[in-house]
């Protein structure tokens, strides 16, 4: 998924990276997208749910725009960009192939090994998702009405509570 050699990854990270490729996968994308790195983060690291939505109704409004956005609804979120070419899933009997990684969604993974220490992979992985302003990740955040820089320092301000 991103150019750091999956054995490099901490472990929590290559669970959330191996995540996007099967959301991908399953999506017919052809490429892995932040929005679908976010996702899979969200879905299964609570601490990075809270800095990302510490609030109920953003944390619901922002789970709701990435399962609407999985599941084919959201149909805006084609075409934009971090998609080069158009997502079709794979034919009957034909295996799915496994998506590329964005250049984007390598970035944020690169990034996120930097900042990773002490155990706050996740936190440092939503921080550099939220630090691009190009992504499709910002996007979304975006659009759930939440403000990617105040993400980025309750991640840093988690992190040096730890």
């Amino acid at each position: 998924m991103c150019t750091t050699p999956a054995s490099e990854l901490p472990t929590a990270l290559r669970s959330v990276a191996a995540a996007a490729r099967r959301r991908a996968a399953r999506a017919g994308d052809e490429e892995v997208d932040t929005g679908h790195l976010l996702h899979s983060l969200l879905e299964s690291d609570p601490e990075a749910l809270a800095a990302a939505a510490p609030l109920p109704h953003q944390a619901a409004r922002l789970m709701g725009y990435l399962v609407q956005r999985s599941i084919g609804f959201g149909r805006q979120w084609q075409g934009t960009a971090e998609q080069r070419t158009p997502g079709r899933g794979p034919s009957v009997g034909q295996p799915e192939r496994d998506p590329a990684a964005q250049p984007q969604c390598n970035a944020a993974a690169a990034g996120a090994l930097d900042r990773a220490a002490g155990g706050t992979g996740g936190l440092a992985l939503l921080a550099a998702l939220a630090a691009d302003p190009d992504s499709r990740a910002v996007q979304i955040l975006l659009a759930a009405g939440i403000d990617p820089i105040a993400v980025r320092a309750r991640c840093a301000g988690a992190r040096r509570t730890v």
